[in-house]
């Protein structure tokens, strides 16, 4: 079989600009006298984009999010292509851009990322992550899952399944059948949200997920106060010969209360 080579063009459309006067970034994949078009499902700034590089001009924050989108959709283009090639068949444009959007596709799964993110996390401990800190991170990958697979029936979901809903039935979910407080959704949500921008910067999610969802972060949690029998026994305690200093810092203590100093005074 003989092999046609493939190229691939992207370029913006700048007849569909949208309220923000953005344009969408178009791509066109060529193998031979096959053509086949498809939407890079990103936009940007026309003043900013270069066509003859086919990237944006700049450092800026979107410069650099949407060209590390734009490398991550050409090398799953380019994987599509050699996946193809391998089989031995003939193909054309149309296969290309078939299977690379199939492949993204399936890749794109939610717990998939967030186990990633876990594994990344843990190479940290010990470095600037201590090992309590990931409890939360497997607490929120046991709910999530079990949530979804509650509420979908499948064990995992793609980010192109998921709406602005989706985090809203998850919160009465752990709120109302889980019974948490609204503080430890909190910190559920933050994990949640930081793999949706994850996943939207690597090109796995076609928009930025819960980005503009607001999550409260619960009631304060009032300080623990002794009650009158632990207040006691705390008066009675007996330290060793070695624990001068526990013993002089439960005297200040008591001090504090029967005075009404700040403790952080004395």
């Amino acid at each position: 079989m003989k092999t046609e080579k493939m190229k691939v063009l992207l370029y913006l459309k700048k007849s569909g600009l949208d309220k923000s006067g953005k344009a969408p970034i178009m791509g066109r994949i060529t193998i031979g006298r096959s053509i086949a078009q498809f939407s890079c499902k990103i936009s940007c700034n026309p003043d900013l984009w270069n066509p003859r590089e086919s990237r944006m001009d700049g450092k800026s924050r979107e410069a650099v999010e949407v060209n590390g989108r734009l490398e991550n959709l050409l090398l799953s283009i380019q994987s599509a292509y050699q996946s193809l090639l391998a089989r031995g068949c003939p193909f054309d444009a149309t296969d290309v851009k078939e299977q690379f959007q199939g492949s993204v596709q399936t890749r794109c799964m939610l717990i998939e990322r967030l186990d990633m993110l876990i594994k990344e996390k843990e190479s940290h401990i010990g470095i600037d992550l201590r090992k309590e800190s990931m409890a939360s991170y497997h607490s929120t990958r046991i709910h999530l899952q079990e949530f979804i697979q509650k509420k979908y029936k499948v064990s995992d979901l793609a980010f192109s399944q998921l709406t602005e809903n989706f985090i809203h039935e998850f919160q009465q979910y752990f709120l109302g059948e889980c019974g948490f407080q609204e503080s430890s959704f909190y910190n559920v949500a933050t994990h949640l949200k930081t793999v949706c921008r994850l996943a939207y910067r690597e090109g796995l999610a076609d928009i930025l997920l819960f980005d503009k969802v607001k999550i409260s972060k619960g009631n304060k949690k009032l300080p623990k106060a002794l009650d009158r029998g632990e207040f006691e026994k705390l008066k009675t305690l007996h330290f060793e010969d070695l624990e001068e200093e526990m013993e002089t810092a439960r005297d200040i203590f008591l001090f504090a209360c029967y005075t009404g100093a700040a403790y952080c005074d004395l």
